[in-house]
């Protein structure tokens, strides 16, 4: 259920509602907008009637959310939600690009990739101290001595860095370093550790996992959601269907419906999505032509000897042709490739 008040309704008006809300044993949330004010309700809410509220003082309009997940439907807040970082934005009108390789391998590679893409305007910085990864054999990141590189890239090239949590015992770690914490594809319905980064009130970047339908993705993220927290950032990163040809199936069918049925920012990440270096870069324009607010793209300056994913890594030189042809995209559907102000001309 969501109740309707005005965004310059009485502080007392508003607290009236969300004690109603309480002693009806349901849980509120203010979600403010541009023009009016919504306190989503969560909770046995088929117990609630509208009159408990229509009369109430303020109240402009109660209305029920048929979806399964409540917080995050476009039905509980018609506007795009906007998360900001210093002058950038993701969900606007700005094309968020995030880049950077799979993994934090030495001390060098890593300072080797951010300088350069700091040169060409990213902000945004991913490297994953902790890798999960599908065998045990396999390299699993560098783990406290990643995120202390990291948290040196931070501190010495300004850029904001993405990385990734594995579990509750490193959240805290990943936490101090993050601005934004990714929850990976094999965590989406790890809801215990969600609801852990959720109360965090930090940015959260949610990947769509490898079986997962869109509303199960949406279902997680309103985990999140539940702790009050809105910061989140859906991923498309494909999905495993029959087709062997390419690593996943890039499902950008996704991106139109999560725009129609959610509020919440969606980017997708195309190297995950297709495994193979070469057809990245269009599958990036296409994420693009179709709505997705933002991409994460995988670069590093040695694929050939990378410790994770190499083979669908662009290098630097790849990476900055296709921030040029995004940036002859974006226009055309209405974003803007905001670079950092440093930026290298492309």
């Amino acid at each position: 259920m969501l109740i309707i008040m005005g965004l310059d309704s009485p502080r007392k008006d508003i607290d009236k509602v969300k004690q109603k809300i309480i002693e009806l044993n349901c849980t509120p949330h203010e979600i403010p907008g541009s023009s009016k004010l919504a306190i989503g309700i969560t909770g046995p809410t088929h117990l609630l009637k509208e009159e408990d509220f229509q009369m109430m003082p303020s109240v402009q309009e109660v209305v029920r959310v048929t979806k399964k997940f409540k917080l995050v439907s476009r039905q509980m807040k018609n506007e795009n939600t906007i998360i900001e970082f210093d002058k950038h934005t993701i969900g606007g009108k700005e094309l968020c690009i995030i880049a950077g390789p799979c993994s934090v391998e030495t001390r060098e590679q890593t300072f080797e990739i951010a300088e350069q893409l700091k040169e060409m305007g990213i902000i945004l910085f991913r490297a994953g101290a902790y890798k999960p990864r599908s065998s045990p054999y396999t390299f699993q990141g560098l783990k406290e001595k990643g995120l202390e590189i990291l948290a040196e890239v931070k501190s010495k090239l300004g850029l904001k860095i993405v990385t990734e949590v594995l579990n509750s015992q490193s959240l805290q770690s990943v936490a101090e370093v993050a601005d934004i914490i990714q929850i990976g594809a094999r965590n989406m319905q790890n809801y215990s550790l969600i609801e852990e980064i959720g109360s965090l009130q930090k940015p959260v970047l949610l990947k769509r996992g490898m079986a997962a339908a869109v509303e199960d993705l949406l279902l997680s993220a309103e985990y999140i959601a539940a702790q009050n927290n809105f910061n989140i950032i859906l991923c498309e990163r494909g999905i495993r269907t029959f087709e062997t040809a390419t690593r996943n199936t890039l499902d950008l069918n996704a991106v139109p419906v999560i725009k129609q049925w959610s509020h919440l920012p969606i980017i997708v990440d195309p190297s995950h999505g297709v495994g193979i270096w070469d057809k990245v870069p269009q599958m990036a324009m296409a994420a693009v032509a179709c709505g997705a607010d933002g991409l994460m793209i995988e670069v590093h300056h040695d694929p050939e000897n990378a410790l994770s994913d190499g083979y669908q890594s662009l290098t630097p030189k790849k990476f900055k042709e296709l921030l040029s042809k995004l940036n002859e995209l974006a226009p055309i559907v209405n974003k803007e490739l905001k670079l950092y102000e440093h930026a290298v001309s492309l």
